[in-house]
């Protein structure tokens, strides 16, 4: 049995990381093996300081690459990242059997004004949606706008039951 590649995208500051996080918690109880992937985590264990639109183009290939042996060999994985570019998120529907996408939906007045790293303030450059380009997803399987200050967990419940996902083994 394959396993599934759970994809959470959306901008810097959406919440991929907190509600793919949660997703993943609550998937590892059913699926003890599941894997968990942040591409801010990656590119720090990496030692890629590089974030030209190139570099992070052969990132999110390669950790796609990875996601889908894991999932050949039956096991889940959930990665959360910006994934900027609709040819990789393409890749993922051709080549992932079992490959599922959450957009995490945020407007940029919101991001601007959480700005938890940061990263929308003057005289940041590099920033995916602001002076990098970004492909924005138009045929993820569930787009979750969160613009509001609502309940991560709930936002994890309405998505575990989208993909008809069961608590138990």
């Amino acid at each position: 049995m394959k396993g599934t590649v759970y994809f959470f995208t959306g901008l810097a500051g959406a919440g991929k990381t907190t509600i793919g996080g949660l997703f993943y918690q609550r998937l590892k109880k059913i699926r003890p093996d599941a894997v968990l992937k942040d591409g801010d985590n990656l590119r720090i264990a990496g030692g890629d300081h590089d974030y030209s639109t190139e570099a992070r183009r052969r990132g999110a290939k390669g950790v796609f690459r990875h996601c889908k042996e894991l999932a050949d060999q039956g096991i889940d994985s959930v990665f959360c990242g910006i994934g900027m570019y609709e040819d990789v998120r393409q890749w993922n529907r051709e080549n992932i059997e079992n490959y599922r996408e959450v957009y995490i939906k945020v407007s940029m007045e919101t991001l601007y004004r959480r700005n938890q790293k940061g990263l929308y303030s003057p005289g940041v450059k590099q920033v995916v949606g602001v002076d990098l380009p970004w492909d924005e997803p138009d045929s993820s399987d569930i787009v979750v706008e969160n613009d509001r200050d609502e309940d991560p967990e709930a936002i994890v419940d309405r998505i575990w039951k989208a993909f008809g996902l069961e608590d138990e083994p």
